[in-house]
């Protein structure tokens, strides 16, 4: 392409063909100081290529990092693949260009393996011109205006321009590099791969000598545009650059017009000289026009759309998502089931793209939850779109499954973005944060299914989940298990680790065990350590979206670092970035109204005749005694007292006085205490008459004065002197009780060495009878342990108020060494733990932690006990 003149007047062409083509070789460099006319000059040799070349012969990527300036309109070009600048909207094109020059050379080595071996790309155009069924490969230019200043920024950018100059001579793929100075310690991996060497005015004669050889230079005028052209080791031109950016000039001629004035003259045989008068010649607007125009304009403007477009090199940056209905196959309504996938791979749904410069191209975000991969991590940052990445994937399974499939029970800590889920056929139960009752039963009912399944399994010889859906499919088992793949998704992972520590073993079982039988974890953090090993180990499938630190990456910190703000941004397992899609069926890939979206589809998820998932049953928050089954009698004749609902069977609750012949209750003040022990004492002597049991009380608020008729009381006392008495001369009766060593073993289940009626010691506001450590009840301490063998059983409650300093009570020490059941009822959390690592609380009033002899916890809903008896 001519670029110049030359001193003599000739024209200056610059031949960028190999040397074995009759060229100065592929690869150069431009130098010149601030005003030497760089810019332009880069301007001028793109535009003559682009004039003289097809955009099926040849392509440009022009970089420009100092503002983009240099090229600007050049991608109106069509031979133009990108135009990069360093500005900051466009610094992502620059992040990208190391994979996407790397795989266009690799692009071009297959397509000339796969075309037949073709030594290079002279060899393969040389055969499609000849007639061979190829697809054009047109040659790259890629011009870096200020290389310096990149490689200051990005200094890993030095590799790539080495890999273009040794690969590019035979792929097609040629540089031009240009800048102000010559940074020979960070040029020096690539310039012995630079043939040709443009030199305009530079700042040193030294310098001039580093690009030309010689320190001419340094010498040239001032004026833009003069410079040397050394095309090999022996040639040096001097030219005058030409110049694309002045304004253009019509090719017509224009001349001025003369008149001859109209005047009156003597007559006479003479000659009589005329009066010539000169006028300017005509413009017209389209002239004027025309005027204002640079070269550069009117060559870009006839040049625009002639030719095929250039290939893409890379394609632009995900920036705008896509929407479940693009990434998923049509969508069918079904007048019965709502709307659905015309076709699904099991388990399998796409949540995303995944951007693939590299390759050019962009592939399926893919969730392939069917196998070991089935549990889910999303970690992401604040507002980086965790719960829009988790409500894309609840969305795609469920318009690729039925309800009858696959079920979903969200714990939603992320601001409630869960909620619009809510009316899909899919969703068995949505808790928030404050909805504690329902996050732990959701837990718990996936627990219990875990167990289920595993008898299950068991009873009939299935030995994987596979074989296991295959049945389903086949209609066994449907009566026996309503779930499907369960999903058990937590958005919001810290609040289980913070507020809800006693589900964390519970979960622990759900992670080691869940995926044999079809249960899935789903979990939302903002951080990697925020989650245990233990969790993180099965976590398969995993996402990370823009972290707060890129150094907590689990993928790559460096890459991290380079993750768009934009929400849903975020890098692969496989260091990929990628864009999440948006949970919308309506083709609007708007974040606007995304709300109002979900609850569209959701809606149109839910035919009339669609399955539905279980939902999650709750503790009820008030429970009749009418509600529980009577007590029982247990295998010593003792009763089996209900003490209320659980929330692990949502049965009643057992506390059987032989296997554990006492109980323990603490709570706040008006949270149950009194209730449930008048619940207790009826429940006692429904099954005893007055000479088989009698109750002694202890009641310093007098509450407990008709809780049973009279004939059942031994003793009733309201202070702690009375009652200190009281239980003085009991502990002499149950002394008496003590099996003998004239006791044989056998004998001691019988329980027949002595007589008389089973004494209920039963305790009220235990607090209010302490005297330090001189507690009322010390002489019963050493009957404890005997308790169930001597008839003697003690019910104590007591407020949590000082219940740390309580647990050194010598009687409640006691019965916690022995494995006494407690309930612990509504209480502060300041209270701190004092019932092994139980922590406090805040419950409806009946609503209790029961923690039974081998200290496993689980909530019960005690019974609001049936109006007293009146005494006889």
């Amino acid at each position: 392409m001519p670029i110049g003149i030359a001193s003599n007047g000739t024209p200056v062409e610059l031949d960028i063909k190999e040397s074995a083509e009759g060229g100065m070789g592929p690869h150069g460099m431009v130098i010149g100081a601030t005003g030497s006319g760089k810019s332009e000059l880069l301007r001028t040799l793109v535009l003559a290529l682009a004039v003289t070349h097809s955009s099926e012969e040849l392509n440009f990527v022009l970089v420009d990092f100092k503002g983009g300036a240099a090229f600007l309109g050049f991608e109106q070009l069509p031979h133009t693949s990108a135009v990069i600048t360093n500005l900051v909207d466009e610094l992502e094109l620059v992040d990208r260009m190391q994979d996407a020059l790397t795989g266009e050379l690799l692009r071009r080595q297959e397509l000339l393996r796969a075309a037949g071996n073709y030594a290079s790309r002279r060899d393969y155009e040389k055969a499609r011109r000849a007639g061979a069924p190829l697809e054009p490969m047109p040659a790259l230019f890629v011009v870096v205006d200020e290389f310096s200043e990149m490689l200051v920024s990005k200094p890993e950018f030095i590799d790539v321009f080495a890999m273009i100059g040794r690969l590019g001579r035979s792929l097609g793929v040629h540089l031009l590099l240009a800048s102000q100075r010559l940074d020979e310690g960070r040029i020096s991996k690539v310039e012995t791969n630079l043939s040709y060497r443009i030199g305009l005015r530079t700042f040193s004669a030294m310098e001039s000598r580093s690009v030309i050889g010689v320190p001419d230079a340094y010498e040239l005028p001032s004026n833009p545009g003069n410079g040397y052209l050394r095309s090999d080791t022996h040639t040096l031109t001097r030219f005058k650059a030409a110049y694309v950016s002045g304004p253009y000039r019509t090719p017509r001629r224009r001349q001025d017009r003369e008149v001859i004035e109209t005047q009156l003259v003597p007559f006479t045989s003479a000659n009589v000289p005329l009066k010539v008068r000169s006028l300017p010649a005509e413009t017209n607007a389209a002239d004027a026009e025309e005027a204002k125009q640079t070269v550069l304009d009117v060559l870009i403007e006839r040049l625009r759309d002639q030719g095929p477009p250039a290939h893409q090199v890379w394609l632009p940056p995900l920036r705008v998502p896509a929407t479940l209905d693009e990434l998923l196959p049509p969508l069918l309504p079904d007048p019965e089931l709502g709307v659905r996938a015309a076709e699904r791979d099991f388990l399998r749904v796409p949540v995303g793209l995944v951007d693939l410069p590299d390759k050019q191209r962009r592939d399926l975000l893919l969730a392939d939850l069917a196998g070991a991969e089935g549990n889910v991590a999303v970690v992401g940052g604040p507002q980086s779109g965790k719960s829009t990445l988790l409500r894309t994937l609840i969305s795609a399974l469920s318009l690729t499954h039925s309800a009858a499939e696959v079920q979903f029970y969200c714990l939603d800590f992320g601001g409630g973005s869960l909620a619009g889920l809510s009316g899909l056929p899919h969703v068995g139960s949505i808790a928030g944060r404050l909805d504690r009752d329902r996050i732990t039963r959701t837990v718990q009912e996936v627990v219990n299914l875990l167990g289920r399944r595993e008898q299950l399994f068991q009873a009939n010889n299935i030995d994987s989940m596979a074989a296991y859906r295959r049945f389903r499919a086949e209609g066994r088992f449907l009566d026996e298990d309503p779930y499907g793949d369960v999903f058990l998704v937590v958005d919001g992972w810290y609040t289980i680790r913070h507020d809800f520590t006693e589900l964390e073993e519970k979960f622990q079982l759900i992670a080691a065990r869940g995926l044999s039988f079809g249960i899935h974890l789903v979990i939302g953090s903002a951080r990697w350590a925020d989650l245990r090993p233990w969790l993180r180990d099965v976590l398969g499938t995993r996402f990370e979206l823009r972290l707060g630190d890129p150094v907590e990456s689990e993928v790559n910190s460096r890459l991290a670092a380079t993750v768009p703000s934009r929400a849903g941004c975020g890098i692969t397992t496989t260091k990929q970035h990628f864009l999440t899609a948006l949970p919308r069926i309506d083709g609007h890939p708007s974040t606007d109204d995304l709300t109002d979206a979900v609850l569209a589809l959701a809606a149109a998820a839910r035919g009339p005749k669609a399955p539905a998932a279980p939902q999650v049953r709750l503790l009820p928050l008030e429970l009749s005694v009418t509600e529980l089954p009577a007590s029982e009698t247990g295998p010593h004749g003792l009763p089996r007292v209900p003490l209320g609902v659980d929330d692990v069977t949502l049965g009643p609750l057992w506390h059987d006085f032989d296997e554990t012949p006492h109980l323990m209750v603490f709570g706040d003040t008006e949270t149950g205490k009194t209730n449930l022990l008048r619940h207790l004492t009826r429940s006692v002597i429904t099954h005893y008459g007055p000479e088989q049991v009698r109750i002694m009380f202890a009641d310093p608020r007098r509450e407990h004065y008709d809780a049973v008729p009279h004939e059942y009381h031994i003793g009733y006392a309201v202070a702690a002197d009375t009652f200190g008495n009281t239980v003085n001369e009991a502990a002499g009766l149950l002394t008496s009780r003590l099996p003998g060593p004239e006791i044989s073993p056998d004998r001691l289940p019988k329980r027949d060495w002595w007589s008389g009626g089973r004494l209920f010691i039963v305790i009220d506001d235990y607090e209010l009878l302490e005297n330090g450590m001189n507690s009322p009840l010390q002489p019963l301490v050493p009957l404890l342990p005997q308790g169930a063998d001597i008839g003697f059983h003690l019910v104590i409650a007591r407020s949590t108020s000082g219940a740390s300093r309580a647990m050194m009570d010598p009687v409640i020490r006691r019965l916690w060494e022995l494995g006494t059941p407690a309930l612990l009822m509504s209480c502060p959390r300041d209270e701190g733990t004092f019932l092994g690592n139980v922590r406090p609380r805040t419950l409806p009033a009946g609503r209790a932690q029961h923690i039974d002899r081998r200290r496993a916890v689980r909530l019960v809903q005690t019974p609001q006990a049936a109006d007293a008896v009146a005494p006889t």
